[in-house]
């Protein structure tokens, strides 16, 4: 099940299975209406998001990948609303240092973008480096964050 919702960013489509949520992104999709209460429930809370009232959200995440990948992405939720880090700090999180690059491939392939904050993380030299949405949205989302991290 999903739904596609309008954001400042652009359509995002929400995918979620009875249990949780299984995917959030960009989309060129038509809008469609939340139908289960956990989507609702999501919609509610990137809404928040967007509109600087929520900087964690409390949802049911199901993440599928690798062992390595679901590392990354675990360490992904620990940056906090508003901050960054490099690839190679997040390398370094996970404790393979060397694993950068790795990192990056991670990321680019993290289901569940905005929830999962792989948005937070930049390049060593403080450049915003690929984005699966997109660098604008990297960007904004960056942006939007520092604006209302102490709000």
């Amino acid at each position: 099940m999903h739904c596609v919702i309008a954001t400042p960013v652009g359509h995002l489509r929400i995918d979620a299975n009875t249990r949780a949520i299984t995917g959030v992104n960009r989309t060129t999709e038509p809008l469609t209406p939340p139908s289960t209460v956990l989507l609702a429930d999501c919609t509610r809370q990137l809404e928040a998001y967007f509109a600087g009232k929520l900087t964690a959200f409390d949802l049911p995440i199901q993440l599928e990948g690798s062992p390595f990948r679901m590392k990354v992405w675990e360490a992904l939720c620990t940056i906090p609303y508003g901050e960054t880090c490099s690839y190679a700090d997040l390398a370094c999180m996970i404790g393979q240092p060397s694993a950068f690059r790795a990192v990056g491939g991670a990321n680019h392939h993290n289901p569940i973008s905005i929830i999962v904050p792989c948005h937070r993380v930049i390049g060593a030299n403080g450049s915003l480096t690929g984005y699966g949405g997109g660098l604008d949205m990297k960007k904004w989302l960056l942006e939007h964050e520092r604006k209302n991290r102490h709000a």
